[in-house]
């Protein structure tokens, strides 16, 4: 379908509200999860708290969104589709937009109910006892299993094989939320990161453009073709929230595609790298999957002669 076509499809703009509005339940859900409490609102809850919330809420929308949108809400899975010419670049770009609008809406609004101090207790941050590199580890491995999960589950669905996935899928992103939260907050998704850090202003190891007019820090990397004049511009870039999560989710994406799929193949390999219609290859390997198992089949559901009944 064209693009004109597609920003004229009423099915194209309910897929971006399922994703901005799945987006704004599933965030609103963990940070309220994740809010401090007792006197002066400073006693984290317990890792399981938010991270139960977050796969009971997955499973939710998952019944609520699938069919509209594949409720992804997260921009790192919307990332794997698209690597995986599952979404083409339109749905692709339009469903991260909307994940993240749908992500600031809600900490807005659960920032609004907070104090000021409060408010920065919902920002994922890397613990003080490892660093930056373990968090992006544990970021990335944790977003590998959820995001290889889904298109197990998904294949499994096209195919109509296998029980309903929700359950796998909610008990994937409790167990990577408890797995990474020691290290990094178990974020697993760029737009619940984000959110918390527009609105507090707390930017700690995102993958983000920090523009700034002043002394350039120790600590900052600059590229520069001649002196560096006192005042310059410098970028401040942390990988630990965007790469982590997109790294993970996409390795996940094709090593399950064309390496583990029961349509997996050299040529379906062939037709995505060369932009191919990758539908017939995959296609023609499930029909040849399913043909060579035919006779195996026949054989098995074949009923015994008259003679050889028991």
């Amino acid at each position: 379908m064209a693009i004109g076509e597609d920003l004229r499809s009423r099915r194209f703009w309910c897929s971006l509200l399922a994703e901005a509005a799945g987006t704004l339940i599933f965030v609103w859900l963990v940070l309220g999860a994740s809010c401090p409490s007792g006197p002066g609102r400073v006693t984290a809850p317990p890792a399981l708290q938010p991270a139960l919330t977050a796969g009971l809420a997955a499973l939710g929308l998952a019944h609520c969104f699938g069919e509209v949108s594949g409720a992804q809400a997260n921009p790192a899975l919307t990332l794997a589709f698209l690597c995986t010419r599952k979404l083409d670049a339109l749905h692709g770009a339009a469903y991260i937009l909307a994940q993240c609008l749908g992500a600031v809406l809600a900490s807005a609004a659960v920032c609004l109910a907070l104090p000021a101090a409060a408010a920065s207790h919902l920002v994922t941050r890397v613990s003080s006892e490892g660093n930056a590199g373990q968090a992006l580890a544990m970021e990335t491995f944790s977003t590998f299993q959820l995001a290889f999960t889904i298109f197990t589950v998904e294949d499994q669905r096209r195919r109509g094989v296998g029980e309903p996935g929700g359950l796998a899928i909610g008990f994937s992103v409790t167990a990577g939320a408890l797995a990474a939260g020691t290290f990094s907050g178990g974020s697993m998704n760029p737009a619940r990161s984000l959110g918390p850090a527009v609105l507090t202003g707390i930017w700690d190891h995102h993958w983000v453009y920090q523009i700034s007019l002043g002394p350039v820090p120790p600590q900052v990397y600059r590229i520069s073709l001649g002196p560096v004049p006192p005042q310059v511009y410098w970028i401040s870039l942390g990988p630990v929230y965007w790469i982590g999560p997109s790294l993970g989710a996409v390795l996940a994406g094709l090593s399950y595609e064309f390496l583990f799929a029961s349509s997996a193949s050299r040529e379906k390999l062939v037709a995505c790298l060369t932009c191919r219609d990758i539908d017939i290859v995959e296609t023609a390997s499930v029909s040849h999957s399913s043909l060579s198992t035919t006779p195996q089949d026949t054989a098995r559901a074949k009923p015994p002669r008259k003679g050889e009944q028991r």
